[in-house]
């Protein structure tokens, strides 16, 4: 028998789940307005060097279109990866103009995600890594709601910088083609760093490499298999299954923009929490 104490907690943390993030995240979290100011003209750049050269020496592009990381390689520079995250907690990204800020907070969000990974590594999903942060995480593990940087002075979670500043305040949902989870799901980490002179590019770049590969879309017969992403954040994409349908047929090659168009819908969605390691 199910006692009235089980039931409850079962509804609570039915309610919890519910409202994470990757499960029911129609709308983004009220903006931090610390970081609503822009510099409108600005030439101030951040100096993401440091996180490039790593990217580029240990992101695995691999043959399926998927980047992976070469963890254990990475591991014996995991110093010089805090000392670029140190140094970009400095920053003022008030003094940034927009493309330049939409990058620092990429740079920000996926340099701490692998990180993240690195500490704890080997780990077979980034969803085992608990770092707490309150009930939701006690739910889903993962380590998203964790206070681990400070910017401006104000402690962040990976939560805070995706969900609070990104999505709410930029307001592109190719923000989902930039920041990285870590998973094979995801779409793909950059192998270099994101900067303001390159952000438009990389954004469209990042969406046509994802809606055309199966982890974004997959057909098989009359049906289409499309990402979680675009499930749980069906509001950065419009909202509607129409406004959805029009952004992956923006993006889509010719022979997958035909099924589309033939299909019409999205029969289910999925998603691979499996670490994207270049050792697999």
């Amino acid at each position: 028998m199910i006692t009235k104490r089980a039931a409850l907690r079962f509804a609570v943390l039915a309610a919890l789940t519910s409202s994470l993030p990757w499960v029911q995240a129609a709308l983004a979290a009220d903006a931090i307005p610390a970081f609503k100011t822009v510099a409108a003209g600005s030439t101030v750049t951040v100096d993401h060097s440091a996180w490039d050269k790593l990217l580029k020496a240990y992101v695995v592009p691999g043959s399926d279109g998927l980047n992976r990381v070469a963890y254990t390689s990475l591991k014996k520079e995991h110093s010089v990866l805090k000392g670029y995250l140190a140094a970009l907690q400095k920053v003022d990204p008030a003094t940034l103009d927009k493309p330049e800020q939409f990058a620092f907070w990429v740079n920000l969000y996926n340099a701490k995600t692998i990180d993240v990974v690195l500490d704890k590594y080997p780990v077979k999903s980034i969803k085992d890594i608990s770092l707490g942060g309150g009930l939701k995480t006690l739910v889903t593990g993962g380590p998203w709601q964790a206070k681990l940087m400070k910017v401006n002075g104000i402690d962040m979670t990976l939560d805070d910088v995706e969900n609070a500043v990104l999505r709410p305040i930029y307001g592109d949902g190719r923000v989902h083609y930039a920041v990285n989870c870590a998973s094979i799901g995801c779409p793909n980490l950059a192998a270099e760093a994101w900067t303001g002179a390159k952000l438009e590019a990389m954004l469209e770049a990042g969406a046509k490499a994802y809606i055309n590969s199966p982890r974004g879309l997959l057909v098989q017969g009359d049906s289409i298999k499309a990402s979680s992403i675009y499930n749980w954040f069906k509001a950065d994409f419009g909202g509607t299954d129409a406004s959805l349908m029009a952004h992956l047929d923006k993006y889509a090659e010719p022979a997958l923009k035909a099924k589309i168009a033939k299909i019409g819908k999205i029969a289910s969605y999925d998603y691979d929490w499996a670490l994207a390691d270049a050792k697999k």
